[in-house]
């Protein structure tokens, strides 16, 4: 059976990649430099994740109103957000639509590597209507539609060349550990922690675990590929009202605060 977009976005274990795909935006040094002045991920780490989310499944599974409200919140949070060059780095502008492109790829590249870790390969023809629907992820906002890359081929060719450029700044490391060594935060998350920081490096580039200072042992690399196979052989079988928990409880909080605010 083909999938599509709407088969696999609302999958609650891709939020496990959630730390992984924040690093890679991070590390892009335009996009680095304004998380590093405008974000505060020491005081609110769960944030940036639920905004991201809510964003995602709204545009995916959400109807014409909730996919405005969702856009205009991003754009609100966007207008501050913008510099030009200095000694700290690039110019940058959340409005700018390289900028937007990058961080639809990292969403993109991260939920298919980890989907299919958990739930086997796409086949050829689920892959390219995946990619092809993964776009509107930029396009509801300033992306152009001509933008994103016209299929997987040309994604790579993309991706490949930005993955050089990538590099991590004292700033952005400093977002990194505020990220995954949070404080003030609930007991249930301090308790996951250890888990959410051992997927995020596992599923970083290797160049990046280093310029983060996010070493991978041996050890480590073996807890990583045991946790992947407990869940690839877990989390498939669960009822689907389970594994879709996150979606339905972002959506219901949505429909709530529009509710609540006509």
């Amino acid at each position: 059976m083909t999938r599509g977009l709407r088969d696999i976005a609302g999958e609650a274990i891709l939020l496990a990649g959630g730390g992984r795909a924040i690093l890679m935006q991070i590390a892009h040094p335009a996009v680095g430099r304004g998380v590093a002045e405008h974000s505060d991920f020491a005081s609110r780490p769960l944030d940036r994740l639920h905004a991201t989310m809510t964003y995602v499944y709204a545009v995916v599974y959400g109807t014409d109103t909730q996919i405005a409200e969702v856009r205009r919140r991003v754009n609100l949070a966007h207008v501050p957000v913008h510099d030009g060059p200095s000694d700290a780095g690039p110019a940058y502008n959340a409005f700018d639509p390289d900028l937007q492109l990058w961080v639809a790829a990292t969403l993109y590249e991260t939920a298919v590597d980890l989907y299919q870790r958990i739930f086997g390969p796409f086949d050829d023809e689920s892959a390219e209507r995946i990619y092809r629907e993964y776009g509107v992820l930029g396009t509801s906002l300033q992306l152009p539609a001509g933008a994103w890359p016209q299929d997987r081929a040309a994604f790579l060719d993309y991706w490949n060349g930005v993955l050089p450029t990538l590099q991590v700044t004292d700033a952005t490391r400093r977002v990194a550990k505020d990220l995954l060594q949070p404080r003030a935060v609930p007991l249930w998350l301090k308790a996951v922690m250890p888990l959410a920081r051992l997927m995020t490096v596992g599923l970083l580039p290797e160049q990046l675990r280093a310029g983060f200072g996010l070493a991978m042992t041996q050890r480590n690399e073996r807890r990583f590929r045991r946790w992947l196979r407990i869940m690839a052989a877990v989390f498939p079988r669960l009822p689907a009202r389970i594994r879709h928990s996150m979606r339905d409880h972002e959506l219901d909080k949505l429909r709530r605060s529009l509710r609540q605010a006509q």
